[in-house]
């Protein structure tokens, strides 16, 4: 499994922005075929940062609207660009802990974010425990953690966005692929979508 995830099927397309500057590193594609028939949680987002004049509007002037916006638009790029996924969505990993609310800890309030960190590659408790609980009310093993999203204002007048996204196995606690992508549209939106689209070319 880790073989196949360090192949990641082909690179993703470049894009093409001028003035922006290149990724410290390449990004790393998710491959999707081990993972394919799999129950796979994806983690809320509970961190978005808007730098400049984006922190000023919609949807970043107010918090939960900010993480709505990024829960969605991650959601309908895991859907549509992995279909061999069962993905686990942030509305469903709530519903399961609302259902178990003495087993299950909120999926909003676990501290997820903290897996941004490169030097993490083994979940650091509590989260540990906290996704191990969910895990076993949700079925399957592996959680797709968005740590972080960074949306700024390009000089060109356009939009970049940079996600760091982390897969990890909840039974060894270990993180088993990380990457940090990133891509520039017109809006937030299309900037986060082709980010996303990044990770999982067609």
């Amino acid at each position: 499994m880790l073989a196949a995830l360090g192949c990641g099927g082909k690179p993703p397309a470049p894009v093409p922005v001028a003035g922006s500057p290149p990724p410290q590193e390449p990004i790393k594609p998710f491959a999707v075929v081990p993972f394919a028939g799999q129950r796979v949680a994806v983690t809320p987002l509970t961190l978005v940062v808007a730098l400049d004049t984006l922190a000023e509007v919609a949807p970043f002037a107010a918090r939960p609207a900010a993480l709505a916006w990024a829960d969605s638009i991650v959601a309908a790029v895991l859907t549509a660009r992995g279909p061999e996924v069962n993905w686990v969505l942030p509305p469903e990993l709530r519903k399961v802990a609302r259902r178990a609310p003495t087993v299950a800890p909120d999926p909003d309030r676990m501290g997820q974010s903290i897996m941004r960190e490169n030097a993490v590659e083994t979940i650091p408790d509590p989260l540990r425990s906290n996704l191990r609980s969910l895990m076993a009310l949700v079925g399957g093993r592996f959680v797709f953690i968005p740590a972080v999203i960074t949306v700024l204002p390009e000089q060109s007048g356009m939009v970049r966005a940079e996600v760091s996204l982390v897969l990890a196995d909840t039974r060894t606690g270990k993180v088993i692929w990380r990457t940090l992508t990133w891509g520039v549209g017109s809006t937030p939106s299309r900037a986060l979508g082709v980010a996303m689209e990044a990770v999982l070319p067609p």
